[in-house]
């Protein structure tokens, strides 16, 4: 993990859309089978390294964690077969506001 750190260090995100850096991030690694604490350690220091990357923005850390699991719970709600009732756009946005005002997802 600390080699993956690192390397996570070396990527640049400046001046970019995040749906966009978070896709070119996990374009570079395999999407982990198991979706719990290596997938919350790939986002956090995702989400550190945006951070850095875009102190402009004025968005916490904690609140680009919370986007970056919102985009990936809604591209499992889109692409998931197993998922009957997607996800309206309304829906999305109201479920991601509740996520980052109570600092949990």
């Amino acid at each position: 993990r600390d080699i993956l750190e690192r390397l996570i260090e070396f990527q640049s995100y400046e001046n970019q859309f995040l749906p966009n850096a978070l896709r070119q991030f996990f374009a570079k690694l395999d999407a982990p089978e198991d979706r719990n604490e290596y997938l919350s350690f790939l986002i956090e220091n995702f989400s550190k390294r945006f951070h850095e990357c875009n102190k402009n923005l004025g968005l916490s850390t904690e609140t680009i964690y919370v986007l970056c699991f919102s985009l990936i719970l809604l591209s499992i709600d889109l692409t998931s077969p197993h998922v009957k009732n997607k996800m309206s756009k309304r829906e999305f946005i109201r479920n991601t506001r509740r996520a980052i005002i109570n600092g949990t997802l």
